[in-house]
């Protein structure tokens, strides 16, 4: 009893639902920020793949999906839903899907990692000033983001292009289905690419030359503008969370850097999932990204520079089914026995394309160096490595557009694919030559996307202020490091022979 009245104390509760690429969960906060015990529910889905370089979903299965995390999420927080106050939601960011004026999808909802549209990208930037695009909305004029989506999708189906009354993300998708109404949060609106991130507001060139109307896109709004009311069907389902604010869906990278602690200039997120990134908080004016670089909003006061990779946990997955190899888990330990670049391989891991540094869309994963004694095993520790000199790149990169080269920010890891493995975490630390600090936080976008609610909700005065909950530093090895500098060197070499130059 006394257990529960301390629970009960952290009121009110938060339900967040966490979308990723591969499954989706939902989990209940307490009001300080802290994970509700064993009240946390998941659901993984199948994407569609095909070798052309499809990667999407069908919107309704995942709204299902949702659905049913937050059936089972309800039924393990028992007499807790009662003191639920809000709903935070965060999704993958650059989805897409269009729907017609009844709101039912015209396309499947397309994925952040569908590489379909990289000839689309390529053709608008003979018609476009891509770097002007870049610095007014913080992305580059490539596969992953809306406006070569949307000139992929005109051009291969002219048919459901122009029976589309709107263009939406998922979290806008998911709020129409449960709400009948949504709002697009500036935050998912900086991930879709047509967004002019110090206007916040819709891109007017992009618009005209993709045949997009204003009121093809959806409205913007900030974190705070929540939405009450669920549909008749939903409001059945949850009688309690009928009346509740819900809060606009975020991008995940920005919920995962608060979830994580870092939303201040000091303090860089890592992030190894299905994918890969490093971010820093910033503030939007003042900053304009390279052109290995990405500039995002967390809300309207906060902007997120940083650079993703396609790749990731993606990989070790991929590995693990087409290779066979047992769980990671297991073979860690003979990983780990492994010297560092002593496999002679050298590998380019972009099985979903290449995002930061390089842009090029139509990359595409290569093993060199394979001989007769090369195992499974040393291909797992050389793609651990692979992915640690492309995470470095952006790094560097981020190092001097801020001018950190004297005081080095503290970096926090978080992730499934980092968190899990000790050996990646090593790895990663020894390339980049700095300390790393692992996340306590095992569910970090989900528990920013929670936070991010208790601040609109005035529970707490600034996220910024919330303490990270923080593992023991790695810190570097100057030997190994220096190993990996030379692996990363014979990298490039192999970068610029099948790829060329870094596009500028």
């Amino acid at each position: 009893m006394e257990q529960k009245t301390n629970v009960q104390s952290h009121a009110p509760f938060i339900l967040s639902l966490d979308v990723g690429t591969s499954s989706t969960r939902a989990l209940l906060f307490a009001a300080n920020g802290s994970a509700v015990p064993g009240i946390q529910a998941q659901e993984t889905y199948e994407l569609t793949l095909s070798n052309d370089g499809e990667v999407s979903v069908d919107a309704d299965t995942l709204v299902a999906a949702v659905a049913s995390t937050i059936d089972n999420a309800l039924k393990a927080a028992g007499p807790l839903t009662s003191l639920i106050g809000a709903v935070a939601t965060d999704t993958f960011w650059h989805s897409i899907v269009g729907v017609d004026t009844d709101g039912r999808p015209v396309t499947p909802l397309i994925t952040w990692e569908d590489t379909r549209p990289r000839q689309a990208a390529a053709e608008l930037s003979t018609q476009l000033d891509g770097k002007a695009i870049h610095e007014r909305t913080g992305a580059r004029l490539h596969a992953s983001y809306w406006p070569a989506k949307l000139c992929f999708l005109a051009q291969t189906q002219p048919g459901a292009f122009s029976h589309a009354a709107q263009w939406l993300s998922f979290g806008e998708y998911l709020h129409r289905q449960l709400l009948g109404q949504s709002i697009c949060s500036l935050s998912m609106a900086s991930g879709t690419g047509m967004l002019v991130i110090r206007e916040r507001a819709w891109d007017k060139e992009l618009m005209n030359v993709l045949g997009i109307r204003p009121d093809q896109l959806p409205q913007l709004g900030d974190l705070h503008e929540a939405i009450h009311g669920l549909k008749s069907e939903y409001a059945e389902r949850w009688p309690i969370l009928r009346d509740i604010p819900w809060y606009p869906a975020l991008g995940d990278g920005a919920a995962a850097n608060v979830g994580s602690g870092c939303v201040t200039e000091g303090n860089w997120a890592l992030t190894i999932g299905t994918s890969s990134a490093i971010r820093v908080v910033v503030s939007p004016e003042q900053v304009v990204p390279p052109s290995g670089l990405w500039l995002y909003l967390v809300d309207g006061k906060r902007a997120l520079l940083g650079g993703a990779l396609s790749e990731g946990g993606n990989v070790f997955a991929w590995m693990d089914k087409t290779l066979k190899l047992p769980s990671l888990k297991e073979v860690e330990p003979r990983v780990a026995a492994l010297s560092p670049d002593g496999h002679g391989l050298t590998i380019l891991p972009f099985i979903s394309g290449e995002r930061s540094p390089g842009w090029h869309a139509e990359a595409r994963a290569v093993v060199a160096g394979i001989q007769t004694h090369t195992t499974p095993v040393h291909i797992l520790r050389a793609s651990m490595e692979a992915l640690a000199y492309q995470l470095n790149a952006v790094y560097q990169q981020l190092i001097g557009v801020l001018d950190v080269h004297e005081t080095k920010p503290k970096l926090i890891g978080s992730g499934g694919a980092l968190l899990s493995s000790s050996v990646m975490q090593q790895i990663v630390v020894d390339t980049l030559g700095t300390m790393l600090y692992p996340s306590s936080e095992l569910e970090a976008s989900a528990r920013g996307a929670a936070l991010l609610a208790l601040e609109a909700m005035g529970i707490l005065p600034d996220v910024g202020k919330v303490i990270p909950s923080l593992g023991e530093p790695i810190q570097p090895d100057a030997k190994r490091g220096e190993i990996y500098r030379q692996a990363a060197s014979r990298q490039m070499q192999l970068y610029k022979t099948l790829l060329g130059d870094i596009k500028e």
